[in-house]
């Protein structure tokens, strides 16, 4: 039968025992099955066999009711069933593969013509099923044993069996091979009945000749592109090399047997900044072109191996870049043909090394502004800024901000005009984050080729101007700083008069005395307004400190508690103590001072409540670097932290927190000194703050205190001691009283000689001279002013030992001990006593001084 044939007629089956009784035998049956009831009721009496028949004619009624019902609710069909089954023969008798259907018992149920003809049989009676067809050849043994171990789960498999010889056996070359795939899959009867089982072979010998020609012209595709004059590489979107060809690998020094796809990255083989040029291209979505680029790779050996690459990033059904095509030409010495071609590539090397390895960012522009040739640097500053989707190139304003736009378009423009002398430009870069750079426009001299007739460079300046702004707010901070401690100062002159008076009044007034209250409220309110003024001077770095060793952990157990009442029953206060804290030096109060204040601030960014945690912990220098902050020189630090969980600040308000009189709460609600007053201690201790706040989720504070290394012997303070009271401040010494403001020199002259001392006073540092002078040596103690005009207080201190070295001297000031102390001599002793003070605090003073 010829294939024309074997197509169009459909082939008999050489077995089919699936049918059992068809539809005719069956009615045969029940034809005779009646004929036989009607001669049995013939024989009969009529009376005995009339009951017998009115039953079965009323059995045969209800049946025939029953089918009419079910026929037309759809439960019985007529004559459909046997037309599925036609069609299923049908088309198992027309299938090329041969086909099985067997019943548990491996009994033959079906086998189809091209089956007999695929084994080599003619009669049905030699048919065998497929496991004895192929369980005698010891090749095919274990897949066969492998399918039937699956069927026996009730599972499906597929096999392919390579026999030595053709199942037909006929006319066939010794050791010719076929192959033949094998399927089984069970079938599951409606009737419930145990599941049949459908096997198909089919001579696959064909098909695998193809495949095995296929792999063997990709193997040759293979050889030949490994051994092409020219390198080959492929790279995914994300930088990993899949694949790279033997010439390549001979180049770079690597054994091909031994690489993996994904096992390198470009950055590994492309040298410095280099790899921009490539990476920059990956992330561009459209791009598909090929570019050309110079650039070095990098050896095994770390040497330089200058080459040119032919670049192409295909695009993905969805525009996203895919798996790069990339030719490598060796461009090293020897490589080129003539000596003309070999100059030409050495200079052009040269070219490409010095543009790709320039630190500035350089591109080509066209007269139109469009982004040509650019170097590594210049895609690592603004990305993959040349192109904007397939061959559509972008242009140079689109590279900036808005705003900058037409400063950028004015300078391309007078570049075109040929002019030579345009100025800088200083712009910011579209994208994330507040990046800028700085633009320099020059026109090509012979006007270029029409694809380069503007060169431009850029420099990223985004660290600089973020530390013009620091440069910026540090000389605003230190400004501020200066103008408060100067009106510090003079205000405390006015409050040493007010607070000193009234102490006199009231040593005159009873508290019985109706204008004693008075006088009281007046001295509390100056009180006051020494606190704030002692806040500025501790914001202006001009206060006086007392530094001594701390241990913060132990400063800290011993204010939990007042930091747990100042922040109320609303905010959870948690203290986390670091192991070991390494000890500090700085002034005990003030330090206290600074933790209350960032805890205050804190509840009151927590108006509904929250957590305050304060940490300690060690910060080694290694470790500085985490943090990003600047400037922080590189050395060990114990870092303070105070972290709330509140509303947080915006931007503008964290540039101002520190500043004096800054405040977001209500007028009459805070005097805003709080934070400056912290960043004043701090930066006067040469410790740094900084902050990190997010609205909507809290503040911290990071305070780093340099670590202190005690000497030997030295030990951490305790908590500060109140000093035991002076019961008798009187007494009869010769006080000279220097000072400039006359309302001050007033009022200590008359405390210091209502306790009987004999006072002698001067308006400036020459006429102390004179004093002492006319006194004659009589002179015990000299109370003196810092600040004074022509002879101030440290100029008069060394005239004065120049006849008195043994004279017993107390400073008074507005500024801290500090600002005047490296005037002195090395190793001069003084007292130091701050302004404003009281009459008390003056007198105790003097009679320390004078009992020493």
């Amino acid at each position: 039968m010829n294939e024309r044939t074997k197509d169009t007629v459909r082939p008999d089956p050489v077995i089919d025992r699936s049918g059992g009784i068809n539809a005719a035998g069956r009615l045969t049956i029940l034809a005779f099955g009646i004929v036989g009831l009607a001669v049995g009721f013939a024989l009969i009496e009529r009376q005995r066999a009339e009951p017998f028949v009115l039953g079965i004619l009323g059995v045969l009624a209800v049946i025939g009711v029953v089918c009419m019902f079910a026929g037309a609710i759809g439960l019985i069909r007529f004559g459909g069933r046997g037309q599925s089954v036609d069609i299923t023969r049908n088309f198992l008798d027309s299938m090329n593969e041969g086909v099985v259907i067997t019943d548990p018992a491996n009994r033959i149920l079906y086998a189809n013509r091209a089956y007999a003809d695929l084994i080599g049989v003619m009669d049905a009676r030699e048919v065998r099923a497929v496991d004895g067809v192929f369980a005698g050849h010891p090749s095919s043994a274990e897949a066969i044993h492998r399918i039937t171990r699956k069927l026996r789960e009730g599972v499906a498999a597929e096999e392919e069996v390579r026999m030595p010889a053709p199942l037909a056996g006929g006319d066939t070359t010794v050791g010719e091979a076929r192959w033949y795939r094998v399927e089984a899959r069970p079938l599951t009867p409606e009737n419930g009945a145990k599941s049949l089982i459908a096997w198909a072979v089919a001579d696959i010998s064909s098909e695998r000749a193809r495949q095995e020609t296929i792999f063997q012209e990709l193997q040759h595709a293979i050889d030949y592109l490994d051994h092409a004059p020219a390198g080959f590489f492929s790279a995914e979107p994300d930088g990993r090399v899949v694949y790279i060809n033997a010439t390549l690998a001979e180049w770079l020094g690597m054994d091909i047997a031994r690489f993996e796809a994904g096992s390198l990255t470009l950055a590994d083989i492309v040298k410095g900044d280099n790899i921009a040029l490539l990476t920059g291209i990956l992330t561009e979505r459209g791009h598909d072109r090929t570019d050309v680029i110079d650039l070095d790779l990098v050896k095994r050996d770390g040497r330089s191996l200058p080459v040119r690459l032919l670049h192409r990033v295909p695009v993905t059904a969805d525009g996203a870049p895919g798996a790069t095509r990339t030719i490598v030409l060796n461009r090293s010495p020897g490589e080129e043909i003539s000596e003309a071609s070999e100059a030409l590539r050495a200079s052009e090397v040269r070219f490409a090394r010095f543009f790709n390895s320039a630190p500035i960012a350089i591109a080509a522009i066209d007269p139109d502004g469009f982004i040509g040739r650019r170097n590594a640097e210049f895609l690592k500053l603004f990305g993959g800024g040349g192109d904007d989707g397939g061959s559509k190139k972008r242009k140079l304003i689109d590279l900036v901000v808005e705003s900058d736009r037409p400063m950028i378009a004015a300078a391309l423009d007078s570049a075109k005009s040929g002019a030579t002398d345009i100025p800088r430009i200083d712009a910011s870069i579209v994208g994330e984050g507040e990046r800028g750079a700085r633009f320099y426009v020059n026109p090509v001299a012979d006007g270029g080729d029409g694809e380069e007739a503007i060169i431009v460079n850029a420099i990223d300046i985004t660290q600089q101007r973020v530390l013009e702004q620091q440069f910026a707010q540090s000389q605003k901070m230190e400004t501020v700083g200066k103008l408060a401690g100067g009106i510090a100062h003079d205000f405390n002159n006015v409050l040493t008069a007010i607070i000193g008076f009234s102490d006199l009044l009231l040593a005159n007034h009873r508290p019985s005395d109706p204008s004693f209250q008075d006088i009281m409220n007046i001295k509390q309110n100056a009180n006051r307004a020494a606190g704030l003024v002692r806040q500025l001077l501790a914001f202006s770095r001009r206060q006086t400190l007392r530094p001594q060793v701390v241990q913060l952990s132990d400063l800290l157990s011993d204010i939990t508690i007042l930091l747990t009442r100042l922040l109320g029953e609303n905010v959870k206060l948690e203290v986390v103590h670091g192991r070991d804290l390494w000890p500090i030096k700085a002034d005990l109060n003030q330090l206290e001072q600074v933790i209350v204040n960032l805890a205050v601030n804190g509840r009151d960014a927590m108006p509904s409540g929250g957590t305050m945690t304060i940490r300690t912990s060690n910060l080694p220098a290694a470790e500085v670097s985490r943090f990003t902050y600047r400037p922080l020189p590189v050395v060990d630090y114990v870092l303070l932290e105070a972290e709330d969980t509140g509303t947080g600040m915006p931007i503008e308000v964290q540039e101002r927190i520190f500043e004096p009189f800054f405040s977001t709460k209500d007028v009459g609600k805070g005097t805003g000194l709080g934070l400056s007053t912290v960043y004043g201690i701090v930066k006067q201790t040469g410790a740094h703050i900084f902050l990190d706040s997010e609205e909507g989720k809290g503040t911290t504070f990071r305070i780093f205190i340099p670590r202190h290394i005690p000497a030997e012997g030295e030990v951490p303070a305790a908590a500060a001691q109140p000093q035991a009271e002076i019961a008798d401040l009187t007494g009869t010494a010769n006080i000279l009283l220097v000072e400039d403001e006359e309302a001050v020199r007033a009022f200590a002259a008359r405390a210091l000689t209502s306790r009987g001392y004999q006072v002698y006073e001067a308006a400036s540092g020459v006429e102390a001279l004179e004093v002492m002078e006319e006194a004659g040596g009589k002179i015990d103690l000299v109370v003196s002013d810092v600040v004074m005009p022509e002879l101030d207080g440290p100029s008069l201190l060394r005239e004065l030992r120049k006849t008195r070295p043994e004279l017993k001297i107390i400073f008074v000031s507005g500024y801290a001990e500090e600002a005047f102390k490296k005037n002195l001599p090395e190793g001069e002793s003084f007292r130091f006593l701050p302004k404003p003070f009281s009459l008390k605090e003056l007198a105790i003073a003097v009679k320390e001084t004078l009992g020493r």
